[in-house]
């Protein structure tokens, strides 16, 4: 018998809020680093889907190998892709493996393996739909399913924590930063909301940086800024961190002219801003360095492989700050936990109750 759903088929989404729910109603998860998927097995049959739909089998083989090895021969589930790295979660080593060459993927499958963290259970091992029950029992069932078939060793595929108490929910938060990218809620008392919104909620940390100036790019023509390019010390190297360009026309022209008599090289003594690639042209590569005076406070949502994940936004100018002074080890927060401890944590679920609560 086939599988009750097609590859095809959405996973739920959740909606960006500023604060945890507090409400008996929900329960709580760490927002990992990853990449989301959905994996559905039928048989021999396995496949990796994204949350586009479009296939990851391909790009990561060393989990179709370990999902495949499975003693049960149907399921689908909900789950992110991550690749551990020391106490932290690498998104640029997952980045890496979207790539062309099988050679490539099949040597970073070694040096770099994926675990799959698995949070939801659309159908089970005998071929049952259960997308249409509620979070409650999905999970109560994910347990059953994760005791039963990932025990023996398995270390690629791992039950995600889950628990009611906003407590910990509010622990995790408070550790957000290289292994986690925030906390998800979710309502308890619906089914899987299939491509919407409703029920499925991400709260996500926003912190801030004190960072130096170090260059910026041009926005085309009429010399406006595009962009300022963040710098953070470290070793006494001034190295690339990211960008801000939250700027409206009249402040983009005004920036050029504040920061035109400051051109001077190198602007940054660490890494600096790459030259063009496959997603850039030489103009929009093209920057010009800033003699290491300026200082502004930004917003970011996460830090990981030595940069600011998006675009920053600028909340204001810091005279009061040396550039000295902006150092990278205030964006290296620890997390309350690690990821590692998590993962190891989640391997063995614990309790028969409603929805368990594992401790990190």
């Amino acid at each position: 018998m086939a599988l009750p759903m097609k590859t095809s088929y959405a996973p739920m989404d959740a909606l960006s809020v500023d604060t945890i729910p507090d409400d008996p109603d929900w329960q709580y998860e760490p927002k990992w680093d990853g990449f989301r998927c959905l994996a559905f097995r039928d048989g021999p049959k396995l496949d990796l889907q994204s949350k586009s739909g479009q296939p990851l089998g391909r790009y990561f083989p060393e989990l179709v190998v370990a999902l495949l090895a499975l003693p049960a021969r149907k399921f689908v589930l909900d789950a992110e892709i991550v690749i551990p790295a020391g106490q932290s979660l690498s998104f640029d080593a997952l980045l890496q493996r979207i790539h062309p060459a099988t050679r490539r993927i099949t040597k970073l499958s070694t040096e770099t393996p994926a675990v799959l963290i698995v949070f939801d259970l659309l159908v089970d091992a005998r071929g049952k739909d259960l997308s249409d029950r509620p979070l409650d029992v999905r999970r109560r069932e994910l347990e059953r399913f994760a005791t039963k078939w990932l025990k023996g060793g398995v270390d690629r595929i791992v039950l995600s924590p889950a628990t009611t108490d906003v407590k910990t929910a509010r622990k995790w938060f408070a550790g957000v930063g290289g292994a986690l990218d925030g906390v998800i809620a979710k309502r308890t008392d619906l089914p899987y909301q299939s491509g919407n919104r409703t029920g499925m909620v991400k709260i996500k940390n926003l912190r801030t940086a004190d960072c130096v100036v170090g260059g910026f790019r041009c926005a085309g023509k009429g010399g406006a800024v595009g962009s300022l390019l963040l710098g953070l010390y470290e070793d006494g190297l001034l190295h690339h961190v990211g960008f801000c360009s939250s700027f409206k026309t009249d402040q983009r022209k005004k920036l050029a002219k504040m920061l035109e008599p400051l051109i001077k090289t190198p602007g940054f003594t660490g890494r600096a801003p790459g030259g063009p690639s496959r997603w850039s042209t030489q103009r929009s590569s093209a920057w010009k360095p800033l003699a290491p005076k300026l200082v502004i406070e930004v917003r970011y949502d996460h830090f990981t492989g030595g940069r600011f994940r998006h675009g920053t936004a600028f909340l204001r100018w810091r005279p009061d700050k040396a550039p000295k002074q902006c150092l990278m080890a205030q964006v290296e927060q620890e997390s309350a936990a690690s990821p590692l401890k998590f993962l190891m944590g989640a391997r063995k679920p614990r309790g028969t109750g409603r929805v368990t609560s594992l401790q990190p």
